[in-house]
């Protein structure tokens, strides 16, 4: 058997190279931030915008503690509210400042307080993974999937049930 010359393994290169197929992975968008020191993140469909957080928040007699407050989004009033209480999270200990995610889901808009947003990402769906056995019962009706973000694990909340819940009083 002879050596192939130059021209026959540049072709041979060639042939295995067309060869490959590009398969396009589905993607989510996911909207990743912090709750004391655990991540969790929203799909970015539930997510109309991230406000910074420094808006004027005026304070509502008579409302629950999750309820932080109300804020003036282009002439809008929306809610801003803290998911502590809903996800059995120690409250915090100072005033919550960080990033305002204003979502919508079930019927309900309002802004979520979050203590920092961590990213915006595009992530392959194959990455979303069933939620253990082992996680507390707490947080299994909220959770719909766990997923890895820079070697964090990453709790993707139901917003949808989070809000139904938060409707019934459960926050």
């Amino acid at each position: 058997m002879s050596t192939p010359s130059a021209d026959e393994l540049l072709a041979m290169k060639q042939e295995a190279a067309s060869a490959v197929v590009d398969v396009e992975e589905p993607t989510v968008k996911l909207v990743i931030f912090t709750l004391g020191d655990r991540c969790f993140a929203f799909r970015g469909e539930f997510v109309q915008e991230v406000l910074p957080g420094d808006e004027r928040l005026f304070y509502v007699p008579g409302m629950p503690d999750s309820v932080q407050g109300v804020i003036n989004v282009r002439g809008d009033i929306e809610s801003v509210i803290l998911l502590h209480a809903l996800l059995q999270l120690a409250a915090p200990e100072k005033t919550v400042s960080g990033s305002i995610l204003l979502t919508h889901a079930s019927g309900m808009q309002s802004g979520i307080r979050v203590d920092e947003l961590l990213d915006v990402a595009d992530l392959p769906l194959s990455q979303l993974k069933n939620p253990p056995e082992s996680l507390p019962e707490h947080f299994r009706p909220y959770v719909a999937a766990l997923v890895d973000f820079a070697g964090k694990p990453v709790a993707l909340l139901d917003v949808e049930k989070v809000f139904s819940d938060y409707q019934a009083g459960l926050g």
